[in-house]
């Protein structure tokens, strides 16, 4: 089945070359940068990304996690389409990716012109954003747990 964004492609006027455009990365990548702005959403036509993210650990010393994987027909960098805020991670292929990027500013006027598909755009990047914080709350959960245990106040909890 294909997703909304992957019907919105064959649209005759949403346009290839004024809307989107597809563009080709190799592995290792990187897509989108953690605190810069794109103006974009993208699409994941096809291949492998990887969503990461820069942590201070104190002075100089930097970790980049690897937060989750993406699939062919997933939409990432939609929190810019919402607020217009630079990207809150980054995004490295993990194998040669098409990318569908889709520029903001066009994509919200095609779903004013368009609220049928407007609705259903939102209605799914809604779905994604809540199912993204379940995960996110889980893990986040887990870590405050494991902190509580490590630093002894596991005790004091029950």
């Amino acid at each position: 089945m294909k997703t909304i964004f992957n019907q919105l492609l064959e649209r005759p006027n949403f346009k290839e070359g004024v809307v989107w455009k597809k563009v080709h990365f190799e592995t290792n990548e990187t897509i989108i940068k953690e605190d810069e702005s794109s103006g974009c959403v993208y699409l994941l036509f096809s291949g492998k990304a990887r969503v990461v993210a820069n942590i201070s650990m104190g002075g100089e010393r930097m970790l980049h996690p690897g937060f989750r994987d993406l699939e062919a027909g997933e939409v990432f960098g939609e929190l810019s389409l919402i607020d217009n805020e630079p990207h809150s991670t980054s995004v490295v292929a993990i194998g040669e990716c098409e990318i569908v990027v889709i520029k903001n500013d066009l994509f919200l006027a095609y779903l004013d012109e368009n609220p049928v598909d407007g609705y259903r755009v939102f209605r799914a990047l809604s779905k994604t954003l809540v199912e993204r914080l379940r995960k996110t709350n889980a893990k986040a959960f887990s870590l405050y747990a494991w902190g509580l245990k490590v630093h002894g106040f596991e005790e004091y909890l029950k």
